[in-house]
Order: C-alpha cells, then structure tokens, then sequence
C-alpha cells in the first residue's frame, strides 16, 4: 500500500507541538508534543549536536515512530516535502533506524514530493494539530532519544 505523510507544526518549532500523520484509506497519526521536542533538543545540545542535523534527525525519528509498526504493509511512502534539501539525509537517517531495528525497506521506496492540502495525511495531521482529533500515539523523551 501507498501511503502519503504530513506534518502539522515544523519540528524546529518548540513552542508547538508536532503532528506526523499517514493516509490512503487508513490512517495513523502521532503526536510530538512541543516539551517532548524541547527536552530532545536541549539533550541533543548537551552532547555536542547542533543546527540541521539535529532538527532532520529529529523528524526523521517522528516519522521511524509513525512507520515503524505498519512498514510491513507499506509499498511506498510519500514524504510531503517539508524540509527542501533536507530530504538525502532525512531518508538516509530514517533507513538507519528501520536497519537497525532489522526492518528492511527499499530505499527506492521511499521519496519526497508535495502532497497537497487534499491528502488524507494532511486532513488527519491538521485535524490532531488542531485538536479536533486525538492522536493514536503521544510519543515521550525517551522515545525519540533511544533513535540517536
């Protein structure tokens, strides 16, 4: 299956939570919520990380949280473009941690392209982001921290 991803509020962005969503006839979303991110970034900085890296590591580890548990399913994921040339590292983080994990997947199969106001991903981001929907997960410290 083919699946479209959004995000609602920019992971760089600490002041406001961040909301990855996926679509196509289902959909998943989780929620980053803006102490998460800044506890994340203040670690990351105390360990020497700073600027882009840290930023496209973290939204890479939201969207290995989002795709981990459906990647099985998956036969390609479309990435809203976000981040404009952030997208080689992005995905080169993001196979890393399925790699590790023993999760296999294409890089081939996975690419970044603007998805649009229509997507169902980002229907599902927004309506979390807004809080007219509950995420299916609130992801924690720890979670992202143990991807780096």
């Amino acid at each position: 299956m083919r699946v479209e991803v959004d995000q609602s509020g920019k992971t760089g962005d600490t002041r406001v939570p961040t909301v990855l969503a996926f679509s196509n006839g289902w959909d998943y979303a989780i929620l980053i919520p803006a102490t998460v991110k800044r506890k994340c970034l203040e670690t990351l900085r105390k360990h020497g990380r700073s600027g882009r890296f840290m930023y496209s590591k973290l939204f890479a580890a939201g969207l290995y949280l989002l795709l981990k548990d459906h990647i099985s399913r998956l036969s390609e994921i479309v990435i809203d473009m976000e981040y404009p040339g952030w997208g080689a590292d992005i995905k080169l983080y993001l196979l890393n941690m399925l790699r590790r994990k023993g999760i296999k997947f294409d890089s081939t199969r996975i690419r970044f392209a603007s998805i649009g106001k229509k997507s169902g991903a980002h229907s599902r981001a927004i309506a979390v982001y807004k809080k007219a929907e509950n995420a299916n997960k609130a992801i924690t410290v720890d979670e992202i921290l143990s991807e780096y």
